[in-house]
């Protein structure tokens, strides 16, 4: 898999042709404007050289493979100060083959323990590797007008979890929103999340009870502030138009942090 990159430390090239399909294949990578297509190609050769990808139960971890899930995960960071060093906290990606199912394990107010499996496409573990289904990355290709993206869904909580447990808000930088501390660019942040998901939230549970027309955005975005934020990652980065159209306010607040430079 990539030899050219494997342990190096100099950054050679990535193969032209790969790096076309790839662009061809995810339309919303070819889409990027030409300088962000050039820096988005120099961070997924340095990602490429720095972490360690896995095949699970036997599934082959080829070029295509290693490619596709690099270049999507640093979109994300691509005009984040830091780049990769939002990543730091691991180096391992775990790839399946399809879904794959995850044991739960949850204790309710009575202190019962409850376990359970769960169907997962993606996991990101706190300062742990990434697990990703390669089915559902390819589907990726294919689902961006639904705002479908598993791979920047996982990244998203690993951006998430730098300031600890995934909470819907990330560490967020000096002056954010024109605030003075810390404490009150996170208020400012999660004034904006928490409105939009407890909409979110109220369209998804009317119509799965009531039978009303449900919002586009997948629903499992109504399971949590820190599901709704990576769940909105996926739809700002790969579904935009969209995007704006139904969350204006998330878009703002979003564009802030993720391109500070053009906000």
């Amino acid at each position: 898999m990539f030899k050219w990159l494997r342990r190096l430390r100099a950054l050679p090239p990535i193969p032209e042709a790969a790096w076309q399909a790839a662009l061809r294949r995810y339309a919303f990578l070819g889409a990027l404007p030409d300088a962000d297509r050039q820096r988005l190609r120099t961070l997924t050769a340095e990602f490429l050289r720095d972490k360690e990808f896995h095949g699970a139960k036997g599934f082959t971890i080829t070029n295509e493979v290693a490619l596709a899930i690099a270049a999507q995960a640093v979109l994300p960071v691509l005009h984040l100060k830091g780049g990769l060093n939002w990543y730091d906290d691991f180096v391992g990606i775990v790839v399946h083959r399809s879904e794959v199912v995850a044991r739960r394990k949850v204790v309710d107010e009575a202190q019962v323990v409850h376990e359970y499996g769960e169907v997962v496409a993606g996991e990101a573990m706190e300062r742990g590797p990434v697990m990703l289904s390669w089915d559902d990355v390819l589907a990726s290709s294919v689902t961006s007008e639904r705002g479908y993206n598993v791979v920047i869904h996982e990244f998203a909580h690993k951006i998430d979890m730098r300031s600890g447990d995934a909470n819907g808000c990330p560490p967020l930088p000096p002056g954010f929103a024109g605030q003075r501390s810390a404490r009150a660019a996170r208020k400012a942040w999660l004034a904006v999340l928490q409105s939009a998901y407890d909409d979110f939230r109220e369209q998804t549970i009317k119509a799965e009870r009531f039978g009303t027309e449900p919002p586009w955005l997948d629903a499992y975005g109504a399971t949590s502030i820190s599901e709704f934020f990576a769940v909105a990652c996926e739809a700002y980065f790969v579904s935009r138009p969209n995007f704006a159209r139904d969350f204006p306010g998330v878009l703002a607040l979003f564009d802030e942090f993720f391109l500070p430079r053009r906000a």
